[in-house]
Order: structure tokens, then C-alpha cells, then sequence
């Protein structure tokens, strides 16, 4: 990574990148759970012929769908405030569009799935308006992990650059920063 002037202190920076950090894993939780409900909805449905949105297992759904977009949002107007985590052209990071725009295709794919079985009853997972949830999270997914490494990138970085009290974990810094960490070339 090319060198940025320090445009806030180090340890400010570090302390936003942490309640970032505390987001994405507050977030990832949401998300987790998105798929413990995707079984509860499908034995519904194992057991309902046909239920609408507003069943208490779509609630559930149907809330992470709105939610997960909604909290994204808040971290990337968070993002904002740490200089180091722009995109190109001082734009909003890539991962952090790519995890919103799968989430809101989430979001918006709710609607498209009631419209769809008002007209055809059938509830089998592999219709067309249910790709698009599978779709959307596995595309929301790609830019999270892309922006957690991004994030994580950045806390090493400033990591090396702060002396660590422990003195191992000093040299496991150093070792990241020169790449022999994972190394079998490190004596």
C-alpha cells in the first residue's frame, strides 16, 4: 500500500477501526441468524401449503432483509471518518458497495417474491424470485470479507507502527509486515 500522510492519530484511527470491527461482527451475527431462520422457514413450509409475508417466520426473515442494509449503511457513514478506508476518488470503499447493494438486492427481492407467488402458488425454493435472496447475500457476503481484510489490513498496519506491550506479539507484527509469518522459511 502506498504511503498516506496521517491525516488523524494513530491511535483515534485505531480506536474507529475497532467500533468498525464491532459493527461487521454485530452485523455478521444478523446475517448468521438469516440462516438459522432460512430451516425454521423451511419446515413451514413442509407443513404450511402456502403462507404469505406475513407469517412469524417471514417476519423474521423478512426484518434481516431490512436491517442488514439499513446497518451496513450505518457503517459505511462510519467509514467516513477513518481517511485510510476511501475507495478510488475518495469514494466509499469497494467491499463496503458491493455488501450494501447485495443486501438492498435482498431487500428489494421481497416484494418480487410476493408478487410472484400471488400469481403462482408453488413454494419450491428453486423458482426464479428465490435466487435472487441467494444471489444478493452471496454477493453481500464477497464485499464484507473483502472490507473486513481491508479493515484488518489497516489495524496490523497501524499495529506494527504502535509498540505492542507484549514483545511476542511485536514480532508476530513484524513478521505479518515482511510476510514470513505464515512462512516455513522463518527459522
Amino acid at each position: 500500500m502506498a504511503q498516506m500522510p496521517a491525516l488523524i492519530p494513530k491511535e483515534v484511527e485505531i480506536q474507529r477501526l475497532k467500533k468498525i470491527y464491532l459493527m461487521v461482527i454485530m452485523l455478521g451475527s444478523i446475517a448468521a441468524s438469516v440462516e438459522v431462520d432460512n430451516f425454521v422457514d423451511g419446515s413451514l413450509h413442509q407443513t404450511a401449503i402456502r403462507d404469505s409475508a406475513f407469517t412469524p417466520a417471514h417476519w423474521w426473515l423478512y426484518s434481516h432483509f431490512i436491517a442488514l442494509p439499513l446497518g451496513w449503511g450505518f457503517v459505511a457513514m462510519y467509514d467516513r471518518r477513518v481517511p485510510a478506508l476511501r475507495g478510488p476518488n475518495n469514494s466509499m470503499n469497494t467491499g463496503l458497495k458491493i455488501t450494501i447493494i447485495g443486501y438492498l438486492a435482498t431487500m428489494f427481492t421481497i416484494g418480487i417474491n410476493e408478487m410472484w407467488h400471488f400469481w403462482f402458488v408453488e413454494e419450491i425454493f428453486s423458482v426464479p424470485n428465490h435466487w435472487m435472496f441467494n444471489m444478493g447475500v452471496v454477493v453481500a457476503f464477497m464485499g464484507a470479507l473483502a472490507y473486513v481484510v481491508r479493515v484488518y489490513a489497516r489495524l496490523v498496519e497501524l499495529g506494527a507502527e504502535t509498540p505492542a506491550r507484549n514483545p511476542y506479539v511485536a514480532e508476530m507484527y513484524k513478521l505479518a509486515l515482511e510476510g514470513k509469518l505464515y512462512s516455513r522459511s522463518v527459522p
